[in-house]
């Protein structure tokens, strides 16, 4: 089995896209959850949003200082999107601060597992950039988690304490020390990184040869 980290922001569009990009080479490749454990890491695009945000476009013009240069960018992430069934409506699309969607993830993956985990980021990630949800809201938040099955009101308790704070800030801190500085990152072993949204066929490609190589050096 193979332990894979995947850092990565619930509003980063490119980590949409890498997730459904991996999970469909993942299940072109036949693995299942004894041949690979995935977990996702908290990464924040910037940690220095305060309550509130701002709309995507207005964001990313301050950013990049162009409408044409943000349009080619929602265009160019559009249709990777839409090459593996993802759907962006930027119209509805804020740019909010993820700290506390990322404590959530956390205690997902502490209380109920990798699977649950996986079942919320998604969620997150769905609803952010399809409907327009604002991820940095508690009940929102509570709301979502609710949806995968998980209990709102338990999310709620956790939202409203700063359980799991420090466990966000070690796992970036923990990126930091691995040199991720871009997401999304997917760790393999700890040891191999493979740096952004890449094509379906290049993970069905490395993620086998990666495994081989780490079954060599245990030998």
């Amino acid at each position: 089995m193979v332990q894979i980290e995947i850092w990565s922001d619930v509003v980063c569009p490119w980590c949409w896209v890498g997730k459904a990009r991996f999970e469909t080479a993942v299940d072109l490749l036949g693995w299942n959850d004894t041949d690979a454990t995935v977990t996702y890491r908290p990464f924040e695009l910037d940690p220095s949003l305060a309550a509130g945000g701002r709309p995507i476009a207005e964001y990313l013009r301050a950013k990049f200082g162009s409408a044409a240069t943000v349009e080619a960018i929602e265009g160019r992430v559009s249709e990777a999107g839409a090459g593996v069934g993802l759907t962006f409506d930027w119209d509805r699309v804020i740019r909010v601060n993820t700290f506390d969607a990322h404590r959530l993830l956390t205690w997902a993956l502490t209380e109920h597992g990798q699977r649950q985990q996986r079942s919320l980021k998604e969620r997150m990630m769905r609803a952010y950039f399809a409907e327009g949800a604002d991820v940095s809201d508690h009940e929102v938040l509570a709301g979502l988690a609710a949806d995968t099955g998980l209990d709102g009101a338990a999310a709620g308790d956790v939202l409203a304490t700063d359980r799991h704070a420090v466990d966000v800030r070690d796992a970036e801190a923990q990126a930091a020390t691995l040199g991720i500085n871009a997401v999304p990152t997917f760790v393999v072993e700890g040891t191999f990184g493979i740096p952004g949204a890449q094509d379906i066929d290049t993970f069905v490609g490395l993620l086998p040869r990666l495994r081989g190589r780490l079954a060599e050096t245990a030998r």
